[in-house]
């Protein structure tokens, strides 16, 4: 076995390599603190890995993004929401008995409590649907107070439980800014017809689905399912260490991605459209604005931290974003610029050469537009995504009997001996 030498001084200290599947390979600092006294600093962790996982493999350079060993689009053009969220959890895409009860299971309770659509009616009219969101994940706890019991029974019935009342409390945080009723859950409808009944429904007509609508947002959903140790999901992973019951944990989750560095990317497209038609909708004058090294100005929703290529979410999602353009033919100045930006920044030298393709951000913001979803509901929608995400993290950690809590160290720069 390959082993990393550490020189300090005269001392040396021999450390282990490990390698992942893809043939990632990491140096194994575990007894550096025990044996040297020194730890390591890596400010944002960019280059620390802080756990091993089988759920997701990304290679940035290469613009892959696989589940569990399956490509996202072979998943997307194959699969559906809920069985991807099956894969991300528990590893199997085959059918089998257990999956066909997690898929009824779902249905079943899509319902939320009764005593908790009063909390509803606390929130003012202008909250935040993510505050709403966070809020009532965790209010979940008060209605099952066995929530922190990690017997395996105990743990699938409340993945389920989130999983069926995430969707149900995001539609009901749409329909409360809005002054609408609530429209209860259909459990004849799929995952993705359930939630947008929910979301649009009149109280008075049946739902019908747009077809083009819902595979939209099925393909959107796969797309965020999971992105590895990202911002949110290490999170739950930091707060679930704690054994902090699931609906917290979640919670937590929710709360990380509120921030517009993580989640709130596609939201700033949208504003960054706003502000390019609010000056004349001059777009070219934007492009030359990007260009320019000593501007301050920033395409939103173009390029990535992780893909060094093309966001192969992006991809995907490219099609489906015409797809919804062209059926919904919506008169909006915002996405007759977004499609002016997309193909400048596929067939100019100046983004080709620098990778600055659009990315996942780019296509989501301007879908949800189309479909009629408010800007303030994007964070929201990401979440419902990233849950089986988040739900198949913290299930491989707690099951892991390796897991500790997590408690990362620092260097103290601060006052000494103020007393003295």
């Amino acid at each position: 076995m390959k082993k990393a030498k550490l020189i300090l001084d005269d001392k040396e200290l021999n450390l282990d390599i490990i390698h992942g599947s893809e043939n990632e390979s990491a140096i194994d600092v575990t007894k550096l603190r025990s044996e040297t006294g020194l730890i390591t600093m890596d400010p944002g962790y960019g280059n620390t890995g802080s756990c091993t996982s089988s759920i997701t493999f990304i290679d940035g350079e290469k613009g892959i993004l696989n589940y569990r060993g399956y490509p996202i689009d072979w998943l997307c053009k194959e699969s559906n929401f809920v069985d991807v969220c099956y894969l991300l959890i528990y590893g199997s895409l085959g059918e089998n008995v257990e999956k066909e009860k997690f898929r009824a299971s779902i249905r079943k309770h899509a319902t939320i409590p009764e005593d908790m659509k009063r909390f509803f009616d606390g929130f003012p009219s202008t909250a935040h649907p993510m505050a709403i969101l966070s809020s009532m994940v965790t209010a979940l706890s008060a209605f099952h107070p066995d929530s922190d019991n990690l017997s395996e029974k105990n743990v699938t019935e409340n993945i389920v439980r989130l999983l069926a009342k995430v969707k149900t409390i995001a539609a009901y945080s749409y329909r409360k800014s809005h002054g609408l009723p609530f429209i209860y859950p259909d459990s004849s409808l799929s995952y993705v017809d359930n939630f947008l009944h929910m979301m649009f429904s009149d109280s008075g007509e049946d739902y019908h689905a747009d077809p083009v609508m819902s595979e939209a947002l099925n393909l959107l959903l796969i797309l965020h399912a999971d992105h590895e140790q990202n911002c949110s999901t290490s999170t739950v992973r930091m707060a679930g260490s704690s054994h902090a019951d699931l609906f917290a944990t979640i919670s937590a989750g929710i709360s990380a991605l509120w921030g517009p560095r993580h989640g709130g990317a596609n939201q700033a497209v949208i504003e960054m459209l706003e502000k390019i038609s609010s000056d004349g909708g001059d777009f070219k004058k934007y492009i030359s604005f990007a260009k320019d090294k000593n501007n301050d100005f920033r395409l939103m929703g173009f390029g990535h931290r992780v893909y060094k290529n093309y966001d192969p979410r992006a991809k995907v999602l490219k099609k489906a974003a015409s797809d919804v353009l062209d059926k919904l033919n919506i008169n909006d100045p915002l996405l007759d610029i977004a499609r002016e930006l997309e193909h400048i920044a596929l067939h100019d030298d100046y983004f080709i050469t620098k990778k600055l393709y659009p990315n996942v951000d780019f296509y989501s913001g301007i879908i949800y537009r189309a479909m009629g979803i408010p800007t303030n509901m994007f964070t929201v929608m990401f979440a419902l995504g990233r849950l089986p995400g988040w739900l198949a993290h913290w299930n491989e950690m707690i099951s892991d009997p390796k897991s500790r809590i997590n408690r990362p160290r620092q260097i103290y720069t601060g006052p000494t001996n103020k007393n003295q």
